[in-house]
C-alpha cells in the first residue's frame, strides 16, 4: 500500500487550521480523563498525541503512515524524557492490528474513520478497537457532519484555496489549496486533493496529497458503532461540548463506551 501521506509530512505541522485546531484540547482533555492508557488510531506527526502525553496520559499512536510517524519520532525527540516515556508508536492497518494489550480510551480524531471506505472495513476497525478496551473503555472518533448544501452544490475540480501562504523552517512559503475530483453519491465517496504551491529558495514546485474519504450521515454512524459493540453515551456537534443540532453542519464527534 502506497504512503499518500509521504508527499504532505513535511507541511503538515506548519499549516495553522492544523496547529490552532480545536480538538487538541478536547482529546488532551479526555486522555486525562481516562483513567488508564490511551490508544490514538491515526496519529500522524502527534498533533494530538503529544500534548496528550504531556498532560500525563499513557498513550500508544498507531498509524498506516510510515512518513508520518517518523515526523512523530523526530517531535519526539525533543521532548523530555518523561514525555518520551509515556509514548509507544506502532505502524499497523486500523482494520487489522493486534498491539497484545487493552486501553482505557480509544481515539480516532481528525476524520481519519473516513478513510475507511466500505462497511466491511469500518465494522472491521470498530471490532479491533472493541477487542482492544478494557470493560467499559470509550471510544471517541469525530466525523465531518455532511452539508447537504455542499453535497448538492459544491463544485468538482475547481482548486480553492485555504487560508494565506505559511512558511516552512527554511523560509519556502507554501500555499495550499483543496479540490474534490470526484463526487461519488451513491457510494458516499469523494476524491480530494490537497495541493501545496512552494515557493521561494528554490524553483517553484507542486506537491499533491490525493486520497478518498466516505462521509456518513449521524444515524449511519450510530449504526455502525451499535453493530461494532459500542453504545453511543453523548455526541456533540463542536468541540466545545455543544449538542448535536445547535449548530449545521457541524461535526460528528460521538463518545461511544464498550457494550459487552
Amino acid at each position: 500500500m502506497s504512503d499518500q501521506y509521504r508527499e504532505a509530512v513535511e507541511f503538515y505541522d506548519h499549516f495553522a487550521q492544523y496547529a490552532e485546531r480545536p480538538d487538541i484540547g478536547f482529546y488532551v482533555e479526555e486522555g486525562r480523563r481516562a483513567r488508564g492508557p490511551v490508544l490514538e488510531i491515526g496519529c500522524g506527526t502527534g498533533r494530538v498525541l503529544i500534548p496528550t502525553a504531556r498532560a500525563g496520559a499513557i498513550i500508544a499512536g498507531l498509524d498506516a503512515s510510515a512518513a508520518m510517524l517518523q515526523r512523530c519520532r523526530e517531535k519526539l525527540a525533543d521532548e523530555a524524557a518523561e514525555v518520551r516515556a509515556r509514548v509507544a508508536l506502532h505502524e499497523a492497518d486500523m482494520r487489522a492490528f493486534d498491539l497484545g494489550r487493552t486501553f482505557a480510551l480509544v481515539t480516532i480524531p481528525f476524520r481519519a474513520f473516513q478513510h475507511l471506505l466500505t462497511i466491511e472495513d469500518q465494522l472491521a476497525c470498530l471490532r479491533c478497537i472493541h477487542r482492544h478496551l478494557v470493560p467499559g473503555g470509550r471510544l471517541i472518533m469525530d466525523l465531518f457532519n455532511p452539508s447537504l448544501d455542499l453535497l448538492a452544490n459544491r463544485p468538482v475540480n475547481v482548486e480553492q484555496k485555504e487560508g494565506e501562504p505559511f512558511a516552512l523552517p527554511d523560509g519556502r512559503r507554501v500555499q495550499r489549496s483543496f479540490r474534490i475530483g470526484a463526487q461519488d453519491r451513491f457510494s458516499q465517496v469523494n476524491d480530494v486533493d490537497l495541493i501545496f504551491d512552494v515557493v521561494g529558495g528554490a524553483p517553484p514546485s507542486r506537491s499533491v496529497q490525493a486520497f478518498r474519504m466516505r462521509y456518513l450521515f449521524r444515524f449511519e454512524a450510530e449504526h455502525l458503532l451499535a453493530r461494532g459493540g459500542f453504545v453511543v453515551e453523548h455526541l456533540y456537534a463542536d468541540f466545545d461540548r455543544a449538542p448535536y443540532g445547535s449548530v449545521y453542519p457541524g461535526d460528528l464527534i460521538f463518545l461511544a463506551v464498550k457494550a459487552s
